[in-house]
């Protein structure tokens, strides 16, 4: 009669139950990994991300401009040293793309680009007034049409005239504005006034 005692079981099969007891007394721990799908959304999520906020930076870069004292689009300081004499030829500022004309009503800052294409003209001394060399539309010295294919006077910026502790701003025609005793003129390039149209 055969009897069966942990002496005759054979040493793997005791093996094999030792690590059976073992690994039902500690819990599994599974390690979930990132699956394919999962993988692809943060991927497409992350781009779709980076997209957005690239296109607000744009938008917010293109849409709230800033422009330096000097720089066009900016302020322009001019003294009144510099300022030419009443009736005398309007100066031009090519950076500031403006001429400073002082008429006999004052002081006003002309757009240098003219209104019919987009060509700068240019002050013929001989003439006394502006003429565009592109298609021979012609200005007088406060910006006012004579002749050609311009459908309007020229545009202005808004100007300033500081006396003291005084200052005096165009109005929204862009009007001359008088410089008597003015110790320095602003030139807000920033703001343009569109010229009158001719009739």
């Amino acid at each position: 009669m055969a009897t069966t005692t942990a002496a005759n079981t054979p040493p793997k099969a005791t093996a094999r139950t030792a690590a059976a007891d073992a690994s039902a007394a500690t819990p599994e721990v599974q390690v979930k990994g990132v699956t394919r799908r999962e993988f692809l959304y943060y991927i497409w999520g992350a781009s779709i991300a980076l997209l957005l906020a690239e296109t607000g930076g744009a938008i917010i870069w293109y849409a709230l401009p800033r422009f330096r004292e000097g720089e066009f689009g900016g302020v322009f300081t001019v003294g009144a040293d510099t300022l030419p004499p009443a009736g005398s030829p309007p100066v031009l500022n090519p950076v500031g793309k403006y001429w400073l004309s002082n008429t006999d009503k004052g002081v006003l800052a002309l757009s240098a680009v003219c209104t019919h294409l987009g060509c700068l003209f240019k002050w013929v001394d001989v003439n006394g007034r502006f003429e565009c060399p592109c298609h021979g539309s012609k200005f007088q010295a406060n910006g006012t049409y004579i002749e050609g294919p311009a459908p309007r006077n020229l545009d202005r910026f808004e100007l300033t005239v500081v006396a003291g502790a005084t200052s005096t701003v165009s109005d929204a025609a862009g009007d001359p504005v008088p410089a008597d005793g003015a110790t320095s003129i602003l030139i807000n390039t920033g703001k343009k006034i569109k010229g009158a149209t001719h009739a």
